[in-house]
């Protein structure tokens, strides 16, 4: 694909790889953009459904809603600071982000429906931060090739690099977190895992012999009440 100029004048970048490492790169990198604005939408909808006590479907929604909402901002914002005018900006950031938020939404939400007490657990609550992060490092990774194969074909993420304007974060610091949510996450869900199978263990009962003389069942094998005794 052919550079374009901005609205400055500065000329957008060249041409995109289409293959090997690369692409895969451009891919990762793509990714950890949309995940920005994402994770800043579904973590907001989050804390907020469960803060007020909406149900499962309301807090999905909402958190869904403003993943898409700062997902679009995130792309949108820097265009609009270079010139670009906002009817040029909308199919942009449609195209480039529109498939990958969506399919981030699926895996993440689905995630949080999946691990048990997730949803019901409070913001105060290391399950519900430890479900959320893991949630979200899966979703980037299922994505990434999502992008890789729309980058591949001169869609996605293709809009907003012939332009040569990008925002958000560095990609190595997005990076990075996506990293410690990963082992944060997965090692919340294991330390809840292993806890799960204590705090599910049948009580024990005292045995007939440790109970205090007098306290006998009456369903205990050779029980005797005190009325027979009289």
């Amino acid at each position: 694909m052919n550079a374009i100029s901005t609205p400055d004048g500065h000329a957008g970048h060249g041409e995109m790889p289409t293959e090997g490492g690369a692409l895969t790169g451009v891919a990762v990198s793509a990714t950890l953009h949309c995940l920005t604005g994402c994770a800043i939408g579904e973590v907001l909808g989050m804390v907020i459904g469960t803060a007020l006590g909406f149900s499962d479907l309301g807090t999905i929604a909402l958190a869904v809603s403003l993943a898409f909402f700062f997902g679009y901002a995130l792309t949108s914002l820097p265009l609009l600071r270079a010139g670009f005018a906002f009817a040029a900006v909308i199919p942009i950031a449609l195209a480039a982000d529109t498939l990958s938020i969506t399919i981030m939404e699926i895996v993440d939400n689905a995630i949080m429906l999946t691990i048990p007490g997730a949803m019901e657990s409070g913001v105060a609550d290391i399950l519900f931060w430890g479900a959320l992060a893991f949630a979200l490092a899966v979703a980037f990774v299922v994505t990434v090739p999502v992008n890789r194969w729309l980058i591949a074909r001169g869609k996605g993420h293709t809009a907003v690099h012939t332009t040569g304007v990008h925002g958000g974060p560095p990609t190595k610091v997005v990076g990075a977190a996506v990293v410690v949510a990963a082992i944060f996450g997965t090692s919340v869900l294991v330390a809840e895992a292993l806890g799960g199978d204590d705090e599910h263990e049948p009580p024990r009962h005292e045995s007939a012999s440790a109970m205090p003389a007098g306290h006998a069942t009456d369903d205990a094998p050779g029980a005797v009440s005190s009325e027979a005794g009289r």
